[in-house]
């Protein structure tokens, strides 16, 4: 009787309803893919004039971020700075690729596209076209806080039509320097010793007095060859 108790209670709708909860749970848990990585992006504020380097996981994380970055305060809308695409969903957010340039908007701010050289008008003056030969744009920014230089975007524009783009990331930045002030730091120790040294060597060649020493006059003829004194006697007379 207890048996059959049991099974009853096993096929009550409250033990079905927690049974059916857990097993989606678990399915949830093994259909849901790995946590998103962190990945550098560059965000702007509406007047192009302020540019933070942030690094973010989801699109909520990277809009808390920008609002303290920024100092922004109201609701924050994210777009594409090249057309103002609105970013307003994670599964977008997360095809964007690293690096990529947005604008942070407030809620009475729109998107505006950036201003390019054109024609340029005067009162005194008939229009004038002005046309760009070469453009070389340098932007310098962090993906990281604890970066000691960051990383360098170099773009180059010839005649506002063919332009390219190199992206350097210096991470190394500060290990190359440090090696470079520890050979520094050889190399002018090095040199310090070899000063002192030669100072030493000339000083002791300038202390030391100059020694005068006479040789006695001696006969020009050696010993062997020398007259006996009796020979000379009997010339001399």
């Amino acid at each position: 009787m207890d048996y059959a108790k049991k099974s009853l209670g096993l096929l009550s709708p409250r033990s079905l309803s927690k049974c059916v909860s857990a097993s989606a749970s678990v399915t949830q848990q093994l259909l849901a893919g790995p946590a998103p990585r962190p990945r550098p992006y560059r965000v702007s504020n509406c007047a192009r004039t302020l540019r933070k380097g942030i690094v973010a996981e989801t699109l909520n994380d990277l809009l808390e971020k920008v609002r303290t970055a920024l100092d922004l305060v109201g609701s924050l809308s994210l777009v594409l700075d090249e057309d103002g695409t609105s970013i307003d969903s994670e599964e977008f957010f997360q095809t964007l690729e690293e690096g990529t340039v947005l604008l942070a908007l407030t809620e009475e701010q729109v998107w505006r596209p950036a201003k390019k050289a054109g024609y340029q008008l005067s009162l005194s003056h008939k229009p004038r076209r002005r046309i760009d030969v070469a453009c070389i744009t340098f932007d310098l920014y962090k993906t990281d806080p604890q970066d000691f230089f960051g990383s360098l975007n170099v773009k180059a524009t010839l005649y506002g039509t063919y332009s390219m783009s190199y992206d350097m990331q210096c991470y190394g930045a500060k290990r190359m320097i440090k090696e470079a002030l520890r050979w520094t730091l050889f190399t002018m120790q090095a040199t310090g010793h070899i000063l002192l040294g030669t100072s030493c060597y000339m000083q002791h060649l300038l202390d030391t007095p100059e020694e005068q020493k006479e040789e006695p006059l001696t006969s020009s003829f050696p010993p062997s060859l020398a007259l006996p004194s009796s020979l000379t006697r009997r010339m001399l007379q």
